[in-house]
């Protein structure tokens, strides 16, 4: 009998938002991996450490922070061989993810390898668009609406077809991109209606609308939230109310 893989979702950073599921897998796995980065704490770990217990063992899957592009393949394939080293011994692995584990998470490139190989849970977390619509107290979509989800990497071109076609959109990973995405939002006449959020859920958390904003750096984890829908009740909220949570 091999052990049981299992991508545990651990939410945007509170630890409260931690799933009940979730904290009882991790708390009965013996073995625990996660993303690391080469400098520095793991995220989330860092989410967890409360709950870790001194007896269970481990496995940083070290990825190195760079902007240049790096052999990610290379990290991942040597993760999945230590993972099944534990898998195959008959020892359960929880390996966190910041957020969703299937959206945009870590974990599925951990799943991609193992997940056909070994008996595998996926445990929904709390993604960062859902916590930041929380925290702007500004709903993401409503009825009808269609909701879009972009990249802040993303080309000009192709971010302001997709926003102009939407009713709702969610621009994450803005970090260095700031200034560039911001410019655009200003151009196409959506600043009064854009909430920027950082750091949602963390002591450092920061709510304003984007027209406010007084800095042009942004951290990896932060999100421009748009609305342009139909329901004229949200347009004001978008419109105000981040003043309001900030």
């Amino acid at each position: 009998m091999t052990g049981t893989l299992y991508g545990l979702g651990v939410g945007p950073g509170d630890p409260e938002l931690l799933t009940l599921k979730a904290h009882r897998i991790l708390k009965a796995c013996p073995v625990v991996a996660y993303p690391a980065p080469d400098t520095g704490e793991s995220f989330a770990r860092s989410i967890v450490a409360e709950f870790l217990s001194p007896f269970q063992l481990e496995v940083p899957i070290v990825v190195p922070m760079r902007t240049e592009r790096f052999p990610a393949a290379e990290v991942y394939d040597k993760a999945a061989d230590e993972i099944a080293s534990q898998l195959d011994a008959g020892r359960d692995v929880a390996v966190l993810c910041e957020g969703d584990p299937f959206f945009y998470g870590s974990f599925m490139y951990v799943f991609e390898r193992l997940g056909g190989r070994y008996p595998t849970e996926i445990v929904p977390g709390v993604s960062s668009i859902m916590a930041s619509s929380a925290a702007a107290k500004r709903p993401l979509a409503a009825r009808n609406d269609v909701l879009t989800v972009l990249p802040g990497p993303l080309e000009d071109d192709e971010l302001q077809a997709r926003i102009m076609i939407s009713d709702a959109v969610a621009i994450m990973k803005v970090g260095r991109h700031l200034p560039r995405i911001r410019a655009l939002i200003a151009r196409l006449g959506l600043t009064g209606v854009a909430a920027y959020c950082e750091r949602v859920s963390l002591g450092e958390e920061k709510i304003v609308p984007l027209e406010s904003l007084g800095v042009e750096i942004a951290p990896y984890f932060s999100m421009i939230l748009i609305y342009r829908g139909g329901e004229e009740w949200i347009r004001a909220l978008a419109a105000g109310g981040a003043s309001d949570a900030a």
